[in-house]
């Protein structure tokens, strides 16, 4: 069983050095990170999406908007093998919905047009880091 217990703005900037600006199709550069951690020993997981978005328009940023969404999550009954993919797929795909709302918000209290992130598809992530790891992990070996 996955609970949430919490979910938060752990940390939030926003830059709009180009207010006023004729906006007509900007470039948008979004990254996303994840990260999991138990917050004491036998207590629940944090989990963060931690967003990047940097929005350009002829070499101006227009905004920068950086944002670590948070939930604390207990993970009761789970197998051991299955509780990282877990922190790394289910929680964020929980608190991806609120932190999309946030961004939008923010962007349009910002005096834009709001930005509607796409889904992201946190098991194909989740994959693509675990290969990446495992290749790393294969250079580093010695011969």
């Amino acid at each position: 069983m996955v609970q949430i217990v919490a979910q938060y703005v752990k940390d939030l900037s926003f830059e709009n050095p180009c207010m006023g600006l004729n906006i007509r199709q900007p470039q948008i550069d979004f990254n996303v990170d994840l990260q999991a951690r138990r917050v004491q020993e036998g207590g629940p997981f944090e989990v963060l999406i931690k967003l990047r978005v940097q929005a350009e328009q002829e070499q101006t940023t227009l905004f920068l908007l950086e944002i670590a969404y948070g939930g604390l999550f207990v993970l009761d009954k789970i197998p051991e093998e299955v509780i990282q993919p877990m922190l790394f797929i289910e929680c964020p795909r929980l608190l991806f919905p609120f932190v999309r709302r946030v961004v939008a918000d923010l962007v349009s209290d910002g005096g834009l047009p709001p930005l509607m992130i796409e889904p992201i598809d946190f098991a194909q992530l989740y994959r693509s880091k675990m290969m990446d790891a495992a290749n790393q992990a294969g250079a580093v070996r010695p011969a």
